[in-house]
């Protein structure tokens, strides 16, 4: 797994409610297109389920959570279609990706793909379109993987 190990970068996380707090990114592992940011929680946060070796199943429920399009707080919902899906990174590295036709449009990369009792299942990260709209399949980094970076 290539990561960029050493790599801090100061930046702002933007939470629900709107309100803002200072992170670190602690790494980015570009071959899979997932990045880890650290931040000190504040008093009563709530911190999403991780569905940790519970590999999601075809047709089952994917929810995608995100802010498309500047809509904060957005949720759509669909099937898992594929798992294991082999899908070209940013930096055309191919990883096994969880494939969805849930909406996943210009705002809902990074956010969570959670099943139906809400723990998260991948990171939004991609659609695959012909014509630029939310006429394709969307795409998911699987949580056991992210949680590797």
């Amino acid at each position: 797994m290539a990561s960029d190990a050493g790599f801090e970068r100061d930046v702002t996380v933007r939470l629900a409610d709107g309100s803002s707090v200072a992170g670190t990114v602690l790494g980015a592992d570009l071959n899979n297109d997932v990045a880890v940011v650290k931040i000190d929680p504040v008093p009563d946060m709530p911190v999403a389920a991780l569905a940790l070796g519970d590999e999601p199943e075809v047709g089952s429920i994917a929810i995608a959570i995100g802010s498309p399009f500047g809509l904060d707080q957005t949720v759509t919902q669909g099937i898992v279609s594929a798992v294991n899906r082999p899908v070209s990174s940013p930096n055309q590295n191919i990883v096994s990706m969880i494939q969805t036709d849930a909406a996943i449009n210009s705002g809902n990369s990074g956010g969570p793909l959670v099943n139906r009792e809400g723990k998260v299942i991948g990171i939004n990260t991609q659609i695959r379109t012909d014509s630029g709209d939310n006429a394709g399949i969307g795409f998911a980094v699987p949580i056991d993987l992210a949680y590797e970076v």
